[in-house]
């Protein structure tokens, strides 16, 4: 990866929906070479997806809660059944597997917080294996989500 790529990765960050045109312009190409670039950044598996940035708040979910969970065991079986089922939770919009005090990091959106004293009862409670929640409520964003540093 060449300093060329790295700038369009940085441009894609900054707005997913630039025109090759655009694109191509801002990283000092014509735009076949830059299109062929973008191609082969998304085949190499560096440009995994483009999506758009919904506000929580907008639509109904201002609640953001960060949950740090303890498993029973690390067995292989175990584990897999877990991450399984908190792939499948669509109030979890973020999961990190982590080294230390806790298993896991969760980030959950919800509408208040009896729907997610109510996601903890009925879901998360519900997954085998679980020892322990912690939870932290946001009550801000100081840094909103940014590009990664790669130019």
């Amino acid at each position: 990866m060449d300093e060329i790529d790295k700038h369009i990765l940085h441009e894609l960050q900054l707005d997913g929906r630039l025109s090759n045109q655009d694109l191509a312009d801002r990283v000092g190409l014509s735009p076949s070479p830059c299109l062929r670039r973008v191609r082969l950044l998304e085949q190499r598996g560096l440009i995994t997806g483009y999506t758009a940035v919904v506000s929580a708040r907008e639509v109904g979910l201002p609640i953001t809660a960060f949950v740090r969970l303890r498993l029973v065991s690390h067995a292989p079986e175990g584990v897999t059944l877990f991450e399984e089922r908190v792939r499948a939770l669509p109030q979890v919009i973020e999961a990190y597997l982590l080294a230390g005090d806790h298993d896991y990091l969760l980030k959950v959106a919800v509408a208040s917080f009896e729907a997610y004293e109510l996601f903890v009862r009925t879901q998360l409670r519900g997954i085998p294996g679980v020892e322990s929640i912690q939870t932290t409520f946001a009550y801000g964003i100081t840094k909103p989500p940014s590009p990664l540093p790669v130019v």
